[in-house]
Parts: C-alpha cells; sequence; structure tokens
C-alpha cells in the first residue's frame, strides 16, 4: 500500500467515528469499536495475527490488535477511573462539597465568594468527574447567589471553567489517565504538571469570567423559575434541569465550615451533619502528595535503595487512591455513622456511571492500537514532520480540532495521544517532555465546547444561558482557558529540559 495512502485512511477513519457519533449517533463505546475494525481491516492489517518468521516480527491481526488496545489501555485506567469515582461519590453523599465551599467562602470574606467557590470546586474537581461536580456545586452556587443577589452566571461560570480544566489534566481522570497509557506517560508528572498549570488556569477563568460577566444577560424562564424558588419550601427544593433531579438544600452564603446545621444536599439523612472541610481536603490532597512522594523520590533517591521502593509502592497512583478511599470511607462514612453496608452502597452506586466512562476510554485505546499497528500514526507523524509543523503545536491542535468536532474530551485526547503516538516515539522524548506533550492534547481537549458537548449542555442549563449567550460565554472561555493552558505547556516545554 502506498505511504502515501495511510494518513488519508486515517483522516477518512476519523471522519468516519465523527458521522457515527453526530449524525447517526451512535454510542461513543461502539462508534470507535466501529471505526478502529474498519480503519485496520483498510489499512492493511491481516484477518489474524501472523507469526514472527526469523528478523520479522509478529504482525497483530485486525480484532487482535483492537482487543491487545483494549486491554493495555484498561489496565491503566480502570482502577483509577473506579477508586477515584468511589472516593467521588463519598465526598458527594456526604455532604463534602457544601463544607469545602463554605469554608473557603467563610476565610476569603463575602466580597470574594466567586474566587472562593472556584477554588473549592478545583479541589472539588480532582476526585469528581466534571458533570457531577458542577451539578453538586450547583446548589451551593445557587444559595450564595440569592443571598448576594447576583445572577448564577456570575460564580457559575468560572467554577465550571476551572473544574473542566482540572477534568480534562489531571489524574485520575480517564481522558488524561487514557492518553498517558497510550503515550506511555508518568501519571505522577502528569499529575504534579497538570496541578501547576490549572492554578494560573484557574485564576484566569475567575477574571475572565468578570470581564464576561459584565454584560447583562436574560436568564431562561425555566432556571428564572428554578432559581427564584430555591429554598423557599422550608431551606429545601428540588431543582431539575435538563433532565436530572438534584435534592439541595439552601445555607447562608458568609460562614458555614458543614461543622454545623447539616444539609440536605449530597443525601444527607436527618440530623446527619456535613463532615469539616478540612477533613474533606485531606483526603483529596492525601493521594496527591503521596503521588508526588512517589514521583520525587523516583528522581532523587538512589536506585535500587529501600527507601526508594518504599517511595514509589506509596506513590504509585493505585495505592494512593486506594488510601485515599480507605480515608474517605472511615473519616466521611463510618465514623460519621455511616454502616459497613451503607458505605458499600454508596461506594457500588459510583461505578456504573464510571463503568461508561472506563469502555469508553478502553475502546479509544483499542482505535490508538490500531492505528499504531497500520502505520497510520507513524505516516501521519512524517506528514507533520514534512510540513515543518512542531510535534507540540500539531497534537494540540488535533485535540482542539476532534473535540469541536465530536464533543468528548475523553475521546479528543485518546484519538489524538492514539494519532501522535508514532511522532513521539520516534521524537524519543524524556519523561518530562512525554508528560507535557499529553498535557498539551488534555488542553487541546477544553476549548471549543459548544453544543456537541454534554458539558456544555449542564453548564449553560443550570446557569440559565441561551444557546447564544452559552456560546459567546461557555465557549469563549473555554477556549481561552485552552489557550492559557497550552501557552503554559509550551513555556515549561522550552524551559524545562526533557
Amino acid at each position: 500500500m502506498p505511504e502515501w495512502s495511510l494518513p488519508l485512511i486515517g483522516a477518512a477513519g476519523i471522519a468516519l467515528l465523527l458521522v457515527l457519533v453526530i449524525r447517526f449517533k451512535v454510542q461513543a463505546f461502539a462508534a470507535l469499536l466501529v471505526t478502529a475494525l474498519v480503519v485496520g481491516l483498510v489499512a492493511g492489517l491481516p484477518l489474524a495475527t501472523v507469526p514472527a518468521e526469523g528478523d520479522t516480527p509478529a504482525q497483530l491481526g485486525v480484532v487482535d490488535a483492537i482487543i491487545a488496545g483494549m486491554g493495555g489501555t484498561l489496565g491503566s485506567v480502570a482502577i483509577l477511573v473506579a477508586l477515584g469515582a468511589m472516593i467521588g461519590k463519598i465526598i458527594e453523599l456526604s455532604g463534602g462539597a457544601e463544607s469545602l465551599a463554605g469554608r473557603f467562602a467563610h476565610l476569603l470574606g463575602p466580597r470574594r465568594v466567586a474566587g472562593a467557590l472556584t477554588a473549592a470546586a478545583g479541589v472539588l474537581a480532582i476526585p469528581v468527574f466534571f458533570d457531577v461536580g458542577f451539578i453538586i456545586l450547583v446548589p451551593i452556587i445557587y444559595g450564595f447567589c440569592k443571598a448576594t443577589g447576583v445572577s448564577p452566571v456570575r460564580y457559575g461560570l468560572p467554577v465550571a471553567g476551572l473544574m473542566l480544566a482540572v477534568h480534562v489534566a489531571v489524574p485520575p481522570h480517564p481522558g488524561v489517565v487514557g492518553g498517558a497509557a497510550v503515550l506511555g506517560a508518568d501519571v505522577g508528572w502528569l499529575t504534579v504538571l497538570g496541578l501547576v498549570i490549572c492554578a494560573p488556569v484557574g485564576v484566569v477563568a475567575h477574571l475572565l469570567s468578570k470581564r464576561i460577566n459584565r454584560a447583562d444577560m436574560e436568564m431562561l424562564p425555566a432556571t428564572r423559575e428554578q432559581f427564584e424558588s430555591f429554598g423557599s419550601a422550608g431551606g429545601t427544593t428540588t431543582a431539575a434541569v435538563g433532565g436530572g433531579t438534584t435534592a439541595v438544600a439552601e445555607r447562608t452564603a458568609t460562614g458555614g465550615t458543614g461543622e454545623a446545621g447539616g444539609s440536605a444536599s449530597g443525601g444527607l439523612a436527618p440530623g446527619e451533619r456535613a463532615p469539616g472541610a478540612g477533613t474533606v481536603l485531606t483526603i483529596v490532597l492525601v493521594p496527591l502528595l503521596l503521588i508526588m512522594l512517589g514521583t520525587v523520590g523516583a528522581t532523587v533517591l538512589p536506585e535500587g535503595s529501600t527507601l526508594r521502593g518504599v517511595a514509589g509502592l506509596v506513590g504509585a497512583p493505585v495505592v494512593a487512591l486506594l488510601v485515599a478511599l480507605a480515608l474517605a470511607g472511615v473519616l466521611l462514612g463510618i465514623r460519621r455513622g455511616w454502616g459497613a453496608e451503607r458505605l458499600g452502597e454508596v461506594m457500588e452506586s459510583s461505578l456504573p456511571p464510571a463503568a461508561v466512562v472506563i469502555l469508553v476510554t478502553g475502546a479509544g485505546g483499542a482505535f490508538a492500537r490500531v492505528l499504531t499497528e497500520s502505520g497510520v500514526g507513524t505516516s501521519l507523524s512524517d506528514l507533520l514532520t514534512s510540513l515543518g509543523l512542531p510535534l507540540l503545536v500539531a497534537a494540540y491542535l488535533i485535540s482542539l480540532t476532534l473535540r469541536a468536532a465530536q464533543g468528548s474530551a475523553t475521546v479528543a485526547i485518546i484519538t489524538a495521544a492514539g494519532l501522535t503516538a508514532g511522532a513521539v516515539t520516534q521524537a524519543d522524548l524524556g519523561v518530562l517532555h512525554t508528560a507535557l506533550l499529553t498535557l498539551a492534547i488534555c488542553f487541546g481537549a477544553l476549548g471549543l465546547s459548544h453544543v456537541n458537548d454534554s458539558g456544555f449542555w449542564v453548564v449553560t442549563r443550570y446557569l440559565g444561558m441561551s444557546v447564544a449567550d452559552g456560546l459567546r460565554r461557555w465557549t469563549v472561555l473555554t477556549t481561552v482557558l485552552s489557550l492559557v493552558g497550552f501557552a503554559i505547556v509550551g513555556l515549561l516545554w522550552v524551559v524545562v529540559p526533557g
């Protein structure tokens, strides 16, 4: 098969994926598997695996390549995503999100409520999926906005922006973990660098949202009705937007750490008290600190030493998240009156939504493996090299384009990683530059959120934005944050040794 035909096959495969997802509404997991099968066959992968003969290496058949890609990706992704989902669910149902937001607002004061909520959201977003985390915070946003007499978009827009940035760039979220599996990036360095970059991105989200929100916006009638009735029925109401229903409780905007007063948000039982903000913060930060310990230990401790081995063990993402899950179970569950059965039910309830994400990520890994085995990825990298486009820029633009075309940040990250994997192998990048390249892809998937993205509808409907307002505010915000994140990645790429 002519070498020039492989990039065309890759482009046609992406087009097929987009048509299946956008036009025919095929579920992403099935669409990715179908696309992987078609691309593998057209690109010339054998129907069955060809054993090695002499100096000729074995070549995987198309089905075996799909299975190998699925298995290889899930080995890295499934455990982390499942553990992260369990931790997030325990925090959600314990009322931990409200405690965190209340404490931040109390410390920073009434005038800095928007910044306080944004900072709290950035912390909460580490273990909780974007859509779920934002919906958890909606009652808190409504409560603070009613108390201060402002529209929910004023506080909600920067919160959503930073939460999405953390979702695409910080493990254990599926896109960044799946991209790391495809490109061989170190999850520890991704965690460190992702958090470092998301901090200034959060500041930009806060400042830019203030500017965007200067213009008045007419709130959607359904959202206005929901917002105005919030808290009117004895302090508790039910908010239903876009088909989702969340029990919420309104609390004062100027205080409350969660230790007093209780809350109906997050599913607290009558009389059950929300945990302290410090407890929630500890549970979120402990695994991050352990992962950082393992990463630093692998860098500074002598190879083969016992201490380095211990640091590597406790800093392994799986072990770090297991520790965090144990802490969450004890501190947010058992010590606050949950029995073992209740705790088990909470953890189990987190798995069905996580399973869908895990399967989509695995299918993305299968597609990436087919691109690699067929030579499509290598041919695309050669094409990019011949065009003179820097690898970092090309990876970012591919991810941004895929994100705009089909909506899913996770699919965009995994697919872009597969398309650039050949170039990464040829470039022989070091540990840090491989992590930075992965983050460039991740921040590409942050931008251009619009009507084909489920997150667009969650944010716009809960904050009362029309489609036009959503495009002017949310789409602009995500795209600017994407560019800021990529700019910081580019700066680190230049100043940090590979």
